[in-house]
């Protein structure tokens, strides 16, 4: 399909990222389809039980494995759009930064555990979270990532994440039909990430590059940390936003539990890659309507949120109705009483949307730490409502907690007077207000 010329831009570029982001839209798609496939048919296999045991370690690890990454993706992009010739400098630097990080978090994992265990209940060995904590040091090779991101080459990341998904589940299925332990399954996390490291490096050295060229720079290595932490921190924060009710869930009321939790969140978060997808494609535009024109900027900004609701209205409404349905046909009977959290949880997915839109304006404004704070808050009411309503109300407090944090956490720039504006367009969005007006300013004879 041919892309539609729009006065005063390059049709060549138009279409070159048009497609690139065509490209990376597959790959999310195609990985989270898979990824839920294998992850139903293995959750059917263990058992709520034991699946919860094979969910905890990557729920621990997940904040270790954020700070492992040190932010350099996101930054190494830009700065390769920026400098292409220092390609292998760049990508020698980055991964050595990343593959160092990743070694180092692993005493702080195996610390982390210990502690863990003396304070709450904790099901899965030792030997788990570390065999799954080896993840952080494989990731170094998803640097590649970022090259081809700058080079907007989508196809390729595509290839590489449909196909290590499909490796991945086809592995699993495998274990399933043989009957093998849990153990096997552990493994299996492990294998996907080199899986899809191995995916990165074959694809690189086909079309031209070479990691034995990296090169590792000492001054670049100081200047990627000094502009990365920030980064890194968010990344910290976010994970603790979004993963610490599993861990949670699993000190108050065990692994079973836990592992019925794990299919609620697993629905509901297959769908965050929709915004974050949106916004990368209309963030070139919104920052240019800043720089030229303060009120088209403020109107795309206002349609933006108008879209990220009507989205993700559309899905929770679709999916608090479904999802009866979509545990009888997809689970066994241990699992069902996960739909009506899942009907309670799914909501979370539209301030969800709203966030990631309204993210893009406090980058834009260069409020970063303003979004650092923003996700620090919601961890905290995350953690405190968990600690509330978990012992008395179960995975259903959990929801609700989750519910009441990404709302309250979104929202809390209304407080906030240089962003309280972007509150209340949010608030007018979400309240479909605009979208009254909409439809009381159209032109009559309009359909």
């Amino acid at each position: 399909m041919k892309i539609p010329s729009i006065p005063g831009f390059d049709q060549g570029a138009i279409e070159k990222y048009a497609k690139n982001a065509g490209w990376l839209m597959i790959a999310r798609v195609g990985s989270m389809g898979i990824k839920i496939v294998a992850s139903i048919a293995v959750g059917n296999y263990l058992g709520p039980e034991v699946f919860g045991v094979y969910n905890y370690p990557l729920a621990f690890i997940t904040f270790f494995i954020a700070a492992a990454a040190l932010g350099l993706d996101g930054f190494v992009t830009r700065e390769l759009l920026r400098f292409p010739e220092k390609k292998n400098e760049l990508l020698g630097t980055a991964f050595t930064l990343k593959l160092i990080g990743g070694i180092a978090v692993l005493p702080l994992i195996y610390l982390a555990y210990h502690f863990a265990v003396d304070m709450t209940t904790v099901d899965a060995p030792l030997s788990y979270i570390m065999v799954v904590g080896f993840t952080g040091v494989v990731q170094a090779f998803n640097i590649i990532d970022s090259y081809f991101q700058s080079r907007a080459q989508g196809k390729f990341i595509m290839a590489v994440q449909v196909m290590g998904n499909l490796l991945s589940a086809g592995f699993k299925l495998l274990l399933i039909v043989l009957g093998m332990s849990l153990n096997w399954f552990i493994a299996a996390l492990l294998f996907d990430v080199i899986a899809l490291a191995l995916g990165y490096v074959y694809i690189y050295q086909k079309e031209g590059g070479s990691i034995f060229e990296w090169k590792f720079e000492s001054p670049l290595a100081r200047f990627l940390l000094k502009h990365s932490w920030p980064m890194a921190f968010s990344a910290i924060l976010i994970s603790i936003y979004m993963k610490i009710d599993t861990l949670m869930i699993q000190g108050y009321l065990g692994s079973a539990q836990q592992g019925i939790y794990a299919t609620v969140a697993q629905f509901s978060e297959a769908w965050y890659f929709i915004p974050v997808a949106i916004v990368t494609a209309v963030f070139p535009a919104i920052m240019n309507a800043k720089r030229d024109d303060p009120e088209r900027y403020q109107r795309r900004m206002q349609n933006m949120y108008d879209l990220m609701v009507w989205i993700s209205l559309s899905i929770a409404l679709f999916m608090t109705f479904a999802s009866p349905l979509i545990y009888r046909i997809l689970y066994t009977p241990d699992y069902w009483p996960a739909a009506h959290v899942l009907s309670v949880h799914i909501w979370a997915g539209v301030f969800t949307f709203l966030g990631t839109a309204s993210g893009q304006f406090l980058i834009a404004e260069g409020y970063t730490k303003l979004s650092m704070v923003r996700t620090g808050a919601g961890a905290i009411i995350n953690i405190v409502l968990n600690i509330l309503w978990i012992p008395e109300y179960g995975i259903m407090g959990a929801a609700v907690a989750t519910l009441i944090a990404y709302a309250s956490s979104n929202f809390m720039i209304l407080f906030i007077p240089k962003t309280r504006q972007q509150g209340i367009m949010m608030l007018k969005s979400l309240f479909l207000i605009t979208l009254f007006e909409k439809v009381k300013n159209r032109p009559s004879g309009v359909k």
